[in-house]
């Protein structure tokens, strides 16, 4: 029996048809792994505006990065989300006002729905000497997570630096930068990293939580799993030229410009969780994500893999623009036979272990690939 909706209400607020609208929750609720009666019920729940959860939204250390990416968001778009999916009451980048006013509204929003609103952190928390390298308002970041925390329906780390640290967070952190999850330890938190993280994966999070009043089931990071479920590499379209064995060994080269595989520049997909190869960037298409436009993943959504560690740590004495290899546990070689050695060594091969690889350890392995050769 077909469940009847206030499509014309639902038109005049989206400004999409009926058939769009059926369409973006068929989608949205396949992207999470759910049955076409899911999307129904988030159909349900999108056309009723009392469902809109009330969202408070802080910032810490950050670039605003995700911040940015969900305002460039186009299914829906960022305008849509905040004023007929949630209730975004409380966001220090697009508050319209400023000053004390605006503080007392976060806290009397806090209040009257206790319980029952959403939180978004957005950036890393300081904790070094008890939070003073991040103030607003006059309170630290730390007292402002802490207090907002406690009485929230849930919470949602929204980028890298919220789930774990981000850049901040590198060696010698300075201000204790620290990701929510680590700061809230009493509570879970649902984690969207990436720098910056793909709007589609937060706003498909957050119509799971506006359809069903809780957040979808998380792995061991407390990522979404329907998200963060799957290798990067598993899904790469370059795939195929690494079990082949055809790999891009500088920018610009041959094997660059044909599109082969990434991995001998660094690519750090065989390691980062992620459906950035199915998902792309902001609904646009043409391969727009790091390795689709020709660079190598950096695992900007993994702790301690992510480009913080091999920027500031790896590869301080690299003299040219070509990264190096950073898996020289993992022995590549091009192959005449169609499979590489480094699609066999993958399965038995702890990846984690090769993570510390220097430049010098790379130039090293690009000698023996000649010597051998």
């Amino acid at each position: 029996m077909e469940i009847e909706l206030d499509y014309s209400s639902i038109e005049k607020r989206l400004g999409v048809t009926r058939r769009t609208f059926l369409k973006f929750c068929t989608g949205v609720a396949a992207s999470l792994g759910l049955s076409s009666q899911s999307a129904i019920a988030m159909a349900n729940a999108i056309a009723d505006p009392k469902k809109r959860p009330p969202v408070i939204w802080l910032h810490g250390q950050e670039c605003t990065g995700p911040t940015e990416s969900l305002l460039r968001s186009e299914q829906p778009s960022m305008e849509h989300l905040i004023l007929d999916l949630i209730s975004l009451d409380y966001h220090q980048t697009l508050d319209a006002g400023a000053g004390h006013s605006v503080e007392h509204i976060k806290k009397q929003s806090m209040l009257e729905n206790k319980g029952k609103y959403l939180l978004v952190i957005e950036g890393a928390i300081p904790i070094k000497d008890k939070g003073i390298y991040c103030k607003i308002a006059g309170e630290t970041m730390l007292d402002l997570t802490l207090e907002a925390a406690e009485h929230a329906a849930a919470i949602v780390a929204f980028g890298s630096c919220a789930s774990w640290g981000g850049v901040q967070s590198a060696s010698p952190n300075p201000t204790g930068a620290t990701g929510a999850p680590q700061v809230l330890k009493d509570k879970t938190v649902v984690t969207i990293p990436g720098c910056p993280p793909n709007p589609a994966n937060f706003i498909g999070t957050v119509l799971y939580f506006v359809t069903y009043g809780k957040l979808p089931p998380i792995d061991a990071e407390g990522r979404p799993k329907w998200a963060y479920g799957r290798l990067v590499h598993e899904n790469c379209y370059r795939r195929p030229h690494f079990d082949a064995g055809r790999f891009a060994t500088e920018f610009g080269d041959d094997g660059h410009k044909k599109g082969y595989c990434l991995y001998k520049l660094g690519c750090k997909g065989p390691e980062t969780y992620n459906n950035c190869p199915s998902l792309e960037y902001n609904n646009v298409g043409g391969n727009v994500w790091p390795i689709g436009v020709g660079h190598p993943c950096f695992g900007c959504s993994e702790k301690g893999v992510g480009f913080e560690k091999a920027m500031f740590n790896e590869l301080s004495d690299v003299k040219t623009h070509t990264p190096p290899n950073m898996f020289p546990a993992i022995e590549v070689r091009e192959s005449s036979s169609g499979i590489s050695t480094g699609a066999a060594a993958l399965t038995g091969v702890a990846i984690g272990a090769a993570v510390g690889a220097t430049a010098m350890g790379a130039r090293k392995l690009d000698q023996q690939e000649k010597d051998q050769s």
